[in-house]
C-alpha cells in the first residue's frame, strides 16, 4: 500500500526554482496537449469512423482513449493531481502516435508526438514538484502521521 501511495502522491524534494520550471512545463505542455483533445472531442462524430486504429480496438474506442489521455489526463497533469498516473495514458498515447502512426520517424510527421513523448517521460521521472496537489497531499499526510506518533 505504501508503494502505491508514494507513486500516487510522491513527496517533492525539488527546490523552488526547479518546481517553478516543472510547473511552467506542466501548464505549457498540458494546455498544448489539451487543445488536441478538445479538437478531437469537438469533432467526435466526424472522427469516430476515420480515426486511426493502431492497436486494433476500433476507431471509435481508440478516439475515446486519445481524448481521455489528451483532455482529461492533461487537466490532472496541469494541476499535479495523480500526476504520474495521469502521465501514463499521455505517454502511451504519444508512444502509439509516434511509433505506430508515424512509424517512429520524425521525418514523416512524427516530430510533435516525439516532442510530447520525450517531455512527458522526463516530467514523469522528475515528479510534479512542490507546486502540485500531489505534493500538498503528501505534506498533509506526513504532518498527520508525525502528529499521531
Amino acid at each position: 500500500m505504501t508503494l502505491i501511495y508514494r507513486f500516487l502522491f510522491p513527496e517533492s524534494n525539488a527546490n523552488k526554482r526547479t518546481s517553478l520550471l516543472i510547473l511552467a512545463l506542466r501548464i505549457l505542455f498540458g494546455l498544448l496537449l489539451m487543445s488536441h483533445g478538445v479538437q478531437k472531442w469537438s469533432q467526435f462524430d466526424a472522427l469516430s469512423t476515420t480515426f486511426p486504429d493502431p492497436i486494433g480496438l476500433g476507431s471509435q474506442f481508440s478516439l475515446v482513449l486519445a481524448i481521455f489521455a489528451e483532455l482529461f489526463c492533461s487537466m490532472l497533469f496541469i494541476v499535479g493531481f495523480l500526476y504520474r498516473a495521469a502521465l501514463l495514458p499521455m505517454i502511451t498515447t504519444m508512444g502509439v502516435a509516434f511509433f505506430k502512426i508515424h512509424g517512429g520517424s520524425i521525418v514523416t510527421g512524427g516530430e510533435l508526438a516525439f516532442i510530447y513523448l520525450t517531455v512527458f517521460i522526463i516530467l514523469f521521472i522528475t515528479g510534479s514538484g512542490r507546486f502540485s496537489i500531489d505534493n500538498f497531499i503528501s505534506q498533509l499526510t506526513k504532518k498527520k502521521s508525525s502528529t499521531e506518533m
